[in-house]
């Protein structure tokens, strides 16, 4: 068993929590299946992992570069609460662990486990009704600990291997029954690119989907805004990009101050340098970063959607690639990504303010990869079902939904002794439920649990309206 373990602890840390050679290694082989000489398969190989490789720089440089800003604020203001990010969450997670005297090794395990889970699902898809195979492994990593510890809680008595094996089974699931609820949104959003979202707002996604066309009219999007004349040059993404993250963090910077910001960030900004001049090279940082990103994820996109092909044939028929939100966002306007950020920043920071004005005990702070890339994503996908307007709205409600629920479960899962909870919208909408039904009905709040998420895929697959096309994944 321990010859076992470690090697399920090397596959993990090593291959899945490594998604950039996570990602070759399946376009190597895809290309492989498709018969591709090996030269070409190590070209893909190279280029996919490459591809990922920028999209990490494009997405951690956007974090770090938020993170100081997110310091200052609490430093400035005395802020003493937790943070809604997946990284705080998962340091959060560590924590609390460490406090009853385990690691994240049942983690670790419970994460191939699930994965495991994911491919038998795929393989029995005749009876599963599930097409799509979660690939992002370092999110991967963040929800599997996260739900290890909401297990944890609730069934003391089984943390231990049972409780890996049950939190396995229920990450499992969720990746397969999340990602699989993307697919009809995301063909329609990048006209059949055959991929899904395996990420963190899978049923937000869904939702959204469903939602979306109610809140507006899809003809009047963000793609045929009508800009005045001298407002045209806000059609050039670096242009529009570059204005509104000025505008936006060049606030926040102002509202810090000069003087504190000199001492917080002495390295950025010395002595030598002006306050505007500081301003703008900081607020532009997220343009590069954006743009950076943007790049990463044509070229691994483009890799991965072409390789899997081979996968799909010879493996797991009939299946789709479930991966990174960020692949989404090569099919919409860019102003959608802005839009989406801007309208979630804003409902998260009234809520923030509701919270202070009616002196909650738990005061939520904002986390840059919520805040983000759930909004942006949820922008992207309204906007091609129900406009502008429908963008606006439902990323502007999943910033209120982020911070109100986010208070609520970082107090039911304690996690607000360790500073910080998993912040994004999937959640937010579902796993609080999941959380509570454990701690008050026990295996029973288990087992109907585990039932509803294999009857989703069913239901999907009954209401569908051409049967062929849910099969091969165009509904």
């Amino acid at each position: 068993m321990e010859v076992l373990l470690n090697c399920f602890t090397w596959f993990s840390n090593n291959i899945l929590a490594k998604p950039e050679f996570f990602i070759g290694i399946i376009v190597f082989i895809g290309y492989a299946l498709l018969g591709k000489k090996i030269y070409e398969c190590f070209a893909g190989f190279i280029k996919a992992t490459v591809g990922y490789m920028i999209l990490v720089v494009g997405a951690g440089g956007l974090v770090t570069t938020f993170r100081p800003i997110l310091a200052g604020l609490g430093q400035r203001f005395g802020l003493k609460a937790a943070v809604i990010d997946p990284y705080f969450g998962l340091n959060a997670v560590d924590g609390a662990l460490k406090s009853i005297g385990l690691t994240t090794s049942y983690t670790m395990m419970a994460l191939l486990i699930g994965f495991l889970l994911n491919i038998l699902l795929v393989l029995f898809r005749k009876i599963t009704k599930i097409r799509t195979l979660f690939i992002t492994g370092h999110v991967m990593v963040q929800q599997a600990s996260t739900v290890t510890w909401i297990i944890f809680l609730a069934f003391p008595e089984y943390r231990n291997i049972v409780g890996a094996i049950l939190v396995g089974i229920l990450v499992g699931l969720y990746w397969a029954v999340g990602s699989n609820l993307t697919v009809g949104p995301t063909q329609r959003l990048t006209n059949n690119s055959g991929f899904a979202i395996g990420h963190q707002q899978m049923f937000a996604i869904w939702l959204v989907d469903k939602i979306a066309p109610k809140l507006g009219n899809k003809e009047k999007n963000l793609e045929n805004m009508k800009l005045p004349k001298w407002l045209s040059i806000f059609h050039d993404n670096i242009v529009a990009t570059g204005t509104l993250m000025l505008l936006f963090f060049g606030t926040i910077l102002l509202i810090l101050g000069e003087d504190f910001l000199r001492k917080m960030d002495p390295t950025k900004f010395p002595d030598q340098l002006s306050f505007i001049t500081y301003i703008i090279s900081s607020s532009l940082s997220f343009a590069v970063y954006l743009a950076i990103l943007m790049m990463g994820v044509r070229m691994f996109v483009t890799e991965l959607t072409n390789s899997f092909q081979g996968i799909s044939s010879k493996i797991l028929p009939g299946s789709l690639p479930a991966v990174d939100c960020a692949a989404s966002y090569n099919f919409t306007p860019q102003n959608a990504i802005l839009f989406g950020f801007i309208c979630g920043s804003i409902g998260q920071f009234i809520t923030i303010l509701g919270l202070l004005v009616f002196k909650s005990p738990i005061l939520i702070i904002t986390g840059f990869v919520p805040v983000f890339f759930d909004n942006a994503t949820i922008a992207v996908y309204a906007n091609k079902v129900g406009g502008t307007r429908a963008a606006l709205i439902c990323s502007f409600l999943s910033g209120v939904i982020q911070v109100g629920i986010g208070a609520i479960a970082v107090v039911v899962f304690g996690l607000y002794k360790y500073g910080g909870w998993h912040g994004n919208i999937d959640f937010e909408l579902i796993w609080p439920g999941v959380g509570i039904m454990l701690q008050h009905l026990g295996l029973v709040g288990y087992i109907v649990t585990v039932i509803l998420l294999l009857a989703i895929p069913r239901l999907q697959y009954l209401r569908a309206k051409n049967k062929e096309d849910y099969e091969a994944g165009l509904e």
